[in-house]
């Protein structure tokens, strides 16, 4: 493929760097103002079930919240927290599993209830609507009991972070210059456009470090797709369904699902009764989900978290995300078979 071919790639990756980059910058401003603003507080009372537990500072929780309407958001207010000293290496990557679920529940607004269900039906689509919301709740309860585990206490109090056993430092330490002036204001002496001010400052110190990564990491993973044939991974699908002991019937709807969530369930559904039992269905969506998932952990997840985090931390994102949603996936899989 010559150097023309690949423009529309280039064009393509670019927008979609866009795309993602203002919700990035919508998430960072917001978690700026947030501090800025002293809202961090008073979200904190509604996820202090969550990051109490967990040991995580205040301002863990609004991003958490925020996930539930953007996931891309929420990590963008992780990212800034984290990039800010408020957050250790260690407490974000706790917040990153506790954020699984509240990323679901976006999805159950804007496809599964709307989409999803309808397709397969009520029986069978709630079962594995009701699936997927409990692997996300699982993961979910996994990062809170991770960082009652491995987090100190200290860390929920309010928003100052301690060193931890991965080298992370203090908010005197990590806190950009711009951080700490904000806090130096905090007494009432700064007015409203003194604090958008200085959160639109410190947005966009966080921004310049985002974005270029960003789109260096997208635009490599465009081109090495459209040199590589991602969409063998596919041949996983046959033993997969194989080895969970599914009838053939399922093999090609595994193939199907993988790549495109509506027509795997268009394709499921009038086998229900049939070919497969609606636990069977559920299963055998499932599967497809995990093929689907390391297709997409490829083509979108790595570079996204490459980007947002880096190439070292996001590898810990994303090998943390994958091992966690293929343990869980497997288990629900298991549960539907036996």
């Amino acid at each position: 493929m010559d150097v023309v071919g690949l423009l529309p790639l280039f064009a393509d990756a670019l927008l979609r760097v866009a795309r993602i980059a203002a919700l990035v910058a919508g998430g960072v401003f917001l978690a700026n103002l947030a501090v800025e603003f002293g809202a961090v507080e008073r979200v904190a009372r509604l996820s202090r079930f969550l990051t109490g537990p967990a040991n995580l500072p205040d301002e863990a929780g609004t991003a958490i919240l925020t996930t539930a309407a953007s996931t891309t958001a929420g990590y963008g207010m992780l990212a800034d927290f984290r990039e800010s000293g408020r957050l250790s290496d260690r407490a974000t990557l706790v917040a990153v599993t506790i954020n699984t679920f509240f990323g679901f529940v976006q999805h159950v607004f804007t496809f599964y209830a709307p989409v999803l269900i309808p397709i397969l039906g009520l029986q069978v689509g709630l079962m594995y609507v009701g699936a997927r919301a409990g692997i996300a709740l699982a993961i979910t309860l996994v990062g809170v009991l991770g960082g009652a585990l491995l987090l100190p206490s200290e860390g929920a109090s309010g928003g100052s972070s301690s060193t931890d056993a991965e080298g992370g430092t203090t908010d005197a330490e990590a806190a950009e210059p711009g951080a700490a002036e904000a806090e130096a204001t905090d007494g009432g002496t700064a007015t409203p456009r003194d604090r958008v001010r200085a959160a639109a400052d410190s947005s966009i110190s966080t921004l310049r470090r985002i974005v270029p990564r960003l789109a260096v990491v997208y635009v490599l993973v465009t081109v090495l797709v459209a040199r590589v044939d991602v969409e063998s991974l596919s041949a996983a699908a046959g033993p997969l369904a194989e080895v969970a002991g599914l009838p053939a019937a399922a093999i090609p709807v595994v193939v199907i699902f993988a790549f495109d969530t509506t027509a795997g369930a268009a394709t499921v559904a009038p086998l229900v009764g049939d070919a497969l039992s609606p636990e069977q269905a559920v299963a055998t969506m499932l599967i497809g989900g995990i093929v689907s998932f390391t297709v997409s952990t490829f083509k979108r997840s790595i570079p996204f978290q490459f980007g947002v985090w880096g190439p070292e931390f996001g590898t810990k994102v994303v090998a943390l995300n994958t091992a966690l949603k293929v343990v869980f996936i497997g288990t629900a899989v298991a549960f539907f078979l036996i």
